[in-house]
């Protein structure tokens, strides 16, 4: 089995929007979902969400704040799971609460050196 990381982004303006009783049935959604691979022994970290401010570090020691606020998508989270292939892991993602309000999740293998 390896690892791969779940990479969730979302439009912070839509999750802004939903009323208590919205973001509480959401969050039960996710708890499910997380439940559900933590349960066939796939789950290496649940993660956590991510503040939505922070530092962007480029070349020649240039620090801006970020992320930034034009892009539609930020990034919010993560969680790593195990999976014997990408194909495996993608379709673990496939039932993630993140695309019932329009984000987007990324799959990425983690390359052990």
């Amino acid at each position: 089995m390896k690892d791969f990381l779940f990479v969730y982004r979302s439009d912070a303006s839509v999750l802004s929007q939903r009323s208590p009783e919205e973001m509480q049935a959401n969050t039960q959604k996710w708890m499910d979902w997380i439940g559900n691979i933590a349960a066939q022994n796939k789950l290496t970290a649940r993660g956590d969400r991510l503040h939505p401010s922070g530092k962007v570090l480029r070349a020649n020691k240039v620090v801006t704040d970020g992320p930034y606020t034009e892009l539609k998508e930020s990034l919010g989270g993560y969680s790593i799971v195990k999976a014997a292939s990408l194909e495996d892991a993608t379709e673990l993602a496939k039932d993630c609460p993140i695309f019932l309000t329009g984000g987007s999740l990324e799959v990425r293998e983690i390359n052990v050196m």
